[in-house]
């Protein structure tokens, strides 16, 4: 199995991914705003490569809990100043985190080679126009509601089934829109619109997902995403 994301190419199985996370908010949940500053932004993603990471992402619009929406004029200032320094001196892939298909298109234009949705749950088409048109990869996220809303009353009846059927339609839409499964990769959403419970089920149930075939991105508390690049079962240390 192969992910593409424009000239940038991975083959699995392999050893898991570290994709760094570069948050230029004044709220981030990950970094509490540490580096909102563009200087800081890149000096921050530069380590993070030197540390290992293999994609880094950036955001301009934090998804916390109740976390306030920023407008696009903003989120571009924050974030495209950081994408093309980071674009112009590292040899990894630049991931763009966020909902909007303009800043999404900027940011392609910037040097990202990923478009990072957390608005996967969409029913407008016009982000996966985007991400058809640039050849980009695409992390398509699972989440209930909004950041607004996501944590104000999680429900699910299995929330593993659910998630899954969400992937499995996800991708069937992103391939009617000119998406192929290549660019694709599953996040399914630990901690965005789920309690506890659910994101230990999504946990122990991994292995459920791998067998749509696809790359699977996990949000972990240490601050880091973990891109797991194998499709077979899970082995338990």
């Amino acid at each position: 199995m192969r992910m593409r994301a424009r000239h940038f190419e991975f083959s699995f199985p392999r050893p898991a991914m570290v994709m760094g996370i570069v948050n230029v908010t004044p709220d981030s949940f990950s970094d509490g705003g540490k580096y909102f500053e563009s200087e800081a932004a890149v000096v921050r993603g530069l380590e993070l490569v030197e540390q290992g990471a293999e994609i880094i992402d950036v955001g301009g619009e934090s998804t916390r809990p109740h976390a306030l929406p920023v407008n696009e004029e903003e989120e571009l200032r924050r974030v495209i100043p950081v994408i093309q320094q980071l674009a112009a001196r590292l040899r990894v892939p630049i991931s763009i985190d966020t909902m909007k298909p303009a800043v999404a298109r900027a940011a392609r234009e910037a040097g990202a080679r990923i478009g990072n949705d957390g608005g996967g749950n969409r029913e407008d088409e016009s982000m996966w126009g985007v991400v058809a048109e640039a050849s980009a990869g695409y992390v398509c996220m699972h989440m209930q509601g909004t950041p607004q809303t996501m944590q104000a009353n999680p429900v699910y009846r299995e929330v593993v089934r659910e998630v899954r059927e969400f992937f499995f339609e996800r991708i069937q839409r992103l391939n009617h829109c000119g998406v192929s499964r290549k660019q694709i990769i599953l996040d399914p959403g630990i901690g965005f619109g789920k309690t506890p419970d659910h994101n230990l089920q999504l946990l122990a149930e991994l292995s459920s997902f791998m067998r749509l075939e696809q790359p699977v991105l996990l949000l972990l508390l240490s601050r880091q995403v973990v891109l797991e690049l194998r499709h077979s079962s899970l082995r338990k240390n």
